[in-house]
């Protein structure tokens, strides 16, 4: 018994490195921040992938054999290596990759969001007003790549509890300190919502520490 417990642990932290060494340029990592309130409200309005909750997501990169992470995070566009983003959650973090037939758009994506750097960080989560939150971002990028046409979905915003006309307090707090109106019913994205997009396939999940 102890020497087949051994060989599954062996097992399946071998598939995980696995999966670390095979992940793509173009592939999407998807992240649940448990960032409080915020990431709990953002996570509440949308399921994810099997019933998963993601409040974070950014686009793999490699470069002089690092892999980076392409996200729009704290003030602006960036690029992050695979251990630093790693560190924004304790949980396994899902892997999402375009299907094959779409895998073509990659190169323009990765090469609009780069030029995207150090845009500032959408801090109102209104689409299209000259700075990018995570997954507008990655709207963006594949839009841009797709020859101006929409690849992923926008959908209507909402900040109110589900099954209520109830905004949520943190939301409403939030946009109270910015001095800026909840953009209730405005067309956005987010993780949740990609990450069941039929655009894309789950590969997998990658550890904690990549």
């Amino acid at each position: 018994m102890k020497q087949f417990i051994l060989l599954f642990l062996f097992s399946f932290t071998s598939l995980f490195a696995q999966q670390k060494t095979t992940l793509k340029d173009g592939d999407l990592l998807f992240q649940d921040m448990d960032c409080g309130p915020l990431c709990d409200a953002i996570e509440a309005v949308t399921e994810g992938y099997k019933g998963n909750d993601f409040s974070h997501m950014g686009m793999v990169y490699h470069r002089n054999d690092t892999i980076y992470i392409i996200e729009a995070a704290g003030n602006a566009v960036r690029l992050s290596t695979l251990e630093k983003f790693s560190k924004n959650t304790k949980k396994p973090m899902l892997i999402g990759r375009l299907k094959k037939q779409y895998t073509k758009l990659i190169p323009q994506a990765i090469n609009f969001s780069l030029k995207q750097l150090d845009v500032p960080y959408d801090d109102e989560y209104v689409y299209d007003n000259g700075s990018y939150y995570c997954s507008e971002l990655i709207y963006d990028a594949f839009m841009f790549a797709n020859g101006g046409k929409p690849f992923f979905t926008l959908f209507p915003m909402t900040y109110k509890q589900p099954g209520t006309n109830e905004f949520f307090p943190a939301w409403v707090d939030y946009y109270k300190a910015i001095g800026k109106e909840i953009p209730e019913g405005k067309p956005g994205c987010n993780p949740g919502g990609m990450s069941v997009s039929d655009k894309i396939e789950i590969v997998g999940w990658l550890p904690v520490g990549g």
